[in-house]
């Protein structure tokens, strides 16, 4: 099955009750709400499909508002993670006789992912090969590597998943980790993901494993079941929000790539 064969549905999971940030959907950045941000990025990717899936009025009001009735959906308030989200999702539109040969995880908490990840990843389910497909960006700085927020991933030559881990993967025997970087590629795991739609059903139904449980990492469990993950390369690291924090150095890189294209237009001219 070719690329443009394959009829794709993205779905954007959307939480209004954030622990660290509430109602964070619905912040403004650059006075427009973050959510926007992904459900334009999923559009732009010209798949069959777009839907934010929320378990809040709020959201669903403001995205019926903003861009229409079929780009939102209400979901359970008790789903444990986003794919279970996407997988209600899509037996809800398989109910209505909307049926997909992919389903692509975007996260809502991710303004500045890009279409072409979303068109790599569904490339890359297209060959048929795997059963799920996701991302890494290489590590360049100590301080990225050592941080159990960035998740690590490493991979077989063919490019298909071992592991994922908060910790730095490999370890490298014998040598400081002031020198880990040089000569040894890290590579961060970028959290947006492509599943066939009958391996999405299948994994929204395995419990949480040993691994999932230790590391915090729901990946891992699809791992341990067996299912196959492919990792593609992106030269873009998308920032994630999480807190108002966050929020704020979003802003500020907003700022600086307008800023960045406004030069480059000025010195074409």
């Amino acid at each position: 099955m070719n690329e443009t064969a394959m009829k794709t549905l993205v779905v954007i999971p959307a939480r209004y009750a954030s622990s660290r940030f509430p109602g964070k959907p619905l912040a403004l950045l650059a006075g427009k709400p973050i959510v926007d941000y992904a459900y334009s990025v999923a559009l732009d990717a010209r798949v069959a499909r777009a839907v934010v899936a929320t378990d809040d009025e709020r959201i669903r009001e403001h995205m019926e508002l903003a861009f229409g009735p079929d780009s939102v959906m209400m979901t359970s308030d008790s789903h444990r993670s986003g794919t279970d989200r996407c997988g209600e999702v899509v037996r809800r539109l398989a109910e209505r006789g909307q049926h997909f040969d992919a389903v692509v995880n975007l996260q809502g908490d991710e303004p500045f992912a890009e279409p072409a990840q979303i068109q790599a990843l569904v490339q890359r389910m297209a060959l048929g090969l795997t059963d799920i497909a996701t991302l890494r960006t290489p590590i360049t700085s100590l301080a990225e590597l050592l941080s159990p927020d960035n998740v690590k991933v490493v991979c077989a030559d063919s490019g298909q998943a071992l592991y994922f881990s908060r910790q730095p993967l490999p370890y490298r025997r014998g040598v400081q980790p002031e020198r880990w970087l040089d000569g040894t590629p890290y590579y961060k795991h970028v959290g947006i993901y492509a599943f066939r739609t009958p391996v999405l059903e299948a994994v929204c139904r395995l419990p949480q494993g040993l691994l999932e449980e230790c590391e915090k990492l729901e990946q891992l469990r699809w791992l341990a079941a067996g299912y196959r993950i492919d990792v593609v390369d992106t030269a873009h690291a998308n920032i994630g929000i999480d807190t108002p924090a966050d929020l704020a150095a979003a802003e500020r890189s907003l700022a600086a790539r307008r800023q960045s294209t406004n030069d480059r237009t000025k010195e074409s001219k």
